[in-house]
């Protein structure tokens, strides 16, 4: 591992591994060649695995041993339905980001190296007591000198270090189960480490989720359902950002709200509503809409908080997934696949049959039913199942905006018995689609497209001209990669090698048998002949039944 050099890393991986190990996932290791990152005591149990049906709870349990960021990666895993089994997303969606309070000493350091002041000389007031903490950020309310009511959220100390030294290894592991497991390459487990990675970072920069914050406002600035605070940038930076405080209740306190005399019917529709625009208009959406980020105000409006992780729709993606919603209304299995292998979701090489006959079983299931019978958490919970079981990659924004429509689905049931989600967003749907091929979307797509023609015609020649004289030069070939041949490589000479030793040791405890019976010394000479030799019997029986139990792990993992 060639990213773990550093003797931080070294030793943090280390604690990965051992972690791991512990909790029954060691078999990893083995198949990983991690072995030498475990302490020597533990390597001779590190293929010991939990029961299948414990398997979840011990990834989990190692998740919030190991801390921050493998709660984060938790935390995204349990909405990839697409990757991992119900029994894994259940278990991981109990993964909290809570941490014990930061001392306020530590809070008041971060502070004053971040404002240049102590929080007493920046703020009017500051609350020492931590209004939220989480395993990135702490939480204080406080008073600017302009009398704004504000919170102020502080990275905890040393967390973006370890986030960094854990992404490294994270991104080593991912590589070699990239090399060496076929799974892992289908999978591109690289290239979700990479995404995962780009998004901690986005949550680790308080400068980015302030941008975030402002991005929403602009879009919802005329919106009269939705508020967004505003940020304080005078007082941000990547490790501190001071927003305008809310107040009001969480959206889930059902009781509170209608004791406020809030209309519930009003935000079950205006929950709804503001995700689909979220998503099939401004492209952006919030990723992580927990009860908590979500308020609802005195006077009716959402409150939105915590913007450091968002999701993107492109304008391809949006149609894309209207395309196939009204292929799955028509029960056109055959466009359903064109979408997916458009949009990237079916790779090159996929059981077409299978897949298919998959899908003409879904669109069988909704068949008979009404726009009233159906249900979007149901409709993505199928597609998720379909993708796992064909291993299919979904998009992560797309699972992330699966997510988010699941959970506006259930909000608006509960506070709306009445609320059917489809009924309630096939016509607007209906209105992204007119709107995406109007005649004026048309036009402006028709000019982009005469000007790229026109760029391509100009430089056409050029091109073919650079491309004859490499082909006449010979400067043009091509390269094939066979990806994952290291690992059987080594495999294989693995085999030759416990060929080898098998041979060497039957010849050494056949040709011990035989000398001990031809060669019989006399005096000193037959006592030491006999130690000498009853021990190089011994050792070579120890190597016979390492040998057999190598045969038989190497067995178990074949099947």
């Amino acid at each position: 591992m060639n990213g773990l050099t550093n003797t931080k890393n070294l030793t943090r991986a280390q604690e990965i591994v051992s972690v791991l190990a512990r909790h029954g996932f060691g078999w990893l290791a083995t198949e990983l060649n991690l072995r030498k990152y475990l302490p020597f005591s533990e390597r001779f149990g590190v293929s010991k695995e939990a029961s299948p049906t414990d398997q979840p709870t011990h990834l989990r349990l190692a998740f919030e041993e190991l801390g921050t960021t493998f709660i984060k990666l938790g935390q995204i895993l349990s909405t990839r339905a697409d990757l991992l089994s119900p029994e894994y997303i259940n278990e991981l969606s109990k993964l909290q980001d809570a941490a014990p309070p930061v001392p306020i000493g530590e809070i008041t350091t971060i502070i004053q190296a971040e404002l240049g002041q102590l929080p007493s000389e920046v703020f009017l007031d500051f609350d020492p007591t931590p209004l939220a903490t989480a395993s990135i950020g702490q939480v204080h309310t406080a008073r600017l000198p302009s009398g704004e009511r504000v919170v102020i959220k502080v990275q905890r100390p040393g967390v973006a270090q370890l986030v960094e030294s854990d992404l490294k290894i994270l991104r080593e592991l991912a590589g070699l189960m990239t090399e060496y497991s076929a799974v892992g390459y289908q999978l591109d487990v690289l290239g979700l480490v990479e995404e995962f990675a780009f998004h901690l970072r986005c949550e680790l920069n308080y400068i980015r989720e302030g941008q975030n914050a402002d991005r929403f406002r602009q879009a919802f600035a005329n919106d009269p359902d939705l508020y967004i605070p505003q940020v304080f940038w005078d007082y941000t930076t990547e490790r501190v950002i001071v927003l305008e405080r809310l107040d009001g209740f969480k959206v889930d306190d059902f009781p509170a709200i209608k004791e406020a005399g809030i209309d519930q019917k009003n935000l079950a529709a205006s929950s709804v509503r503001l995700m689909l625009e979220e998503i099939f208009v401004h492209g952006i959406f919030h990723a992580d809409p927990h009860p908590g980020n979500l308020l609802v105000l005195p006077d009716g409006r959402f409150g939105m908080l915590d913007f450091g992780m968002i999701g993107r729709i492109d304008e391809g993606l949006q149609t894309s997934l209207t395309r196939l919603f009204l292929a799955l209304s028509r029960g056109d299995s055959d466009r359903m696949i064109d979408e997916l292998i458009t949009t990237g979701i079916a790779p090159g090489r996929f059981n077409h049959k299978n897949l298919k006959r998959d899908l003409d079983h879904m669109i069988a299931c909704y068949a008979d039913r009404s726009i009233e019978d159906l249900a979007a958490a149901r409709i993505f919970t199928e597609i998720t199942g379909l993708a796992r079981r064909h291993r299919l990659t979904l998009p992560s924004d797309m699972v992330l905006m699966a997510k988010v429509l699941s959970i506006s689905e259930g909000l608006g049931g509960q506070l709306d018995s009445e609320f059917q989600f489809m009924p309630f967003a096939r016509p607007y749907l209906e209105r992204f689609w007119v709107h995406r091929y109007s005649p004026l979307r048309i036009k402006e797509k028709l000019f982009d497209g005469i000007l790229e023609l026109a760029d391509f015609s100009l430089t056409f020649p050029h091109r073919f001209t650079r491309l004859i004289t490499q082909i006449e030069r010979g400067e043009l070939g091509a390269q094939v990669e066979v990806r994952g041949i290291e690992h059987y490589l080594t495999e294989t000479q693995g085999m030759v090698n416990r060929l080898a030793m098998s041979i060497l040791v039957g010849a050494l405890i056949v040709g011990l048998s035989q000398f001990m019976h031809m060669v019989t010394p006399d005096g000193f000479s037959e006592v030491f002949a006999g130690r000498f030799l009853g021990i190089l019997f011994f050792v070579a029986t120890i190597l016979g039944f390492w040998l057999v139990i190598n045969l038989i792990r190497s067995g178990r993992k074949m099947s």
